[in-house]
């Protein structure tokens, strides 16, 4: 904390993804661990500091549902649920690639995605590694389709 206070002096933003998983796994992410955080955020770095949580509930319901009562998860005044790209967005992520895709490809990660970011992330990771491997064959589909089945939920959210 003293570090942080001391040498922070412009604007931070400090992302957490997946922080759900965090709670629940690592018992050093106390509530005193928390707190820490809240202090920085609010009192320590002269408004330097933010936080940008992703995560499937609200920070509230959160530490509530893993046993947490540090007051970090209540300065959150703001959330947003993210939802499917724009076809336009989509393109562009799967086209920052450092190889490019065949338009086949780049056309079926869109369709079996539905423009999710996360569907669209895990489908084109699995197309860029097929190609660094010079991989020729189709078998990077069917290990997309299981890498994101643990998500098909997902896909049934953004049908309704």
């Amino acid at each position: 904390m003293d570090e942080v206070s001391d040498n922070l002096h412009s604007p931070t933003v400090i992302l957490l993804d997946e922080i759900g998983v965090g709670l629940k796994r690592c018992p050093q992410l106390d509530d005193e661990f928390w707190e820490c955080l809240r202090s920085l955020a609010t009192n320590h770095t002269r408004g330097n500091l933010a936080f940008i949580l992703a995560t499937h509930e609200s920070p509230i319901e959160l530490a509530r549902n893993t046993g947490h009562s540090s007051p970090f998860f209540n300065i959150f005044g703001y959330t947003a649920t993210l939802g499917a790209l724009t076809e336009a967005e989509a393109r562009e992520l799967i086209a920052s690639s450092p190889i490019a895709f065949p338009e086949e490809d780049v056309e079926w990660i869109l369709q079996q995605s539905q423009r999710l970011p996360l569907l669209l992330q895990i489908l084109s990771r699995e197309r860029l590694f097929s190609l660094e491997d010079g991989e020729t064959d189709e078998n990077w589909r069917e290990e997309g389709l299981q890498q994101i089945e643990p998500f098909a939920h997902l896909l049934d959210i953004e049908k309704d």
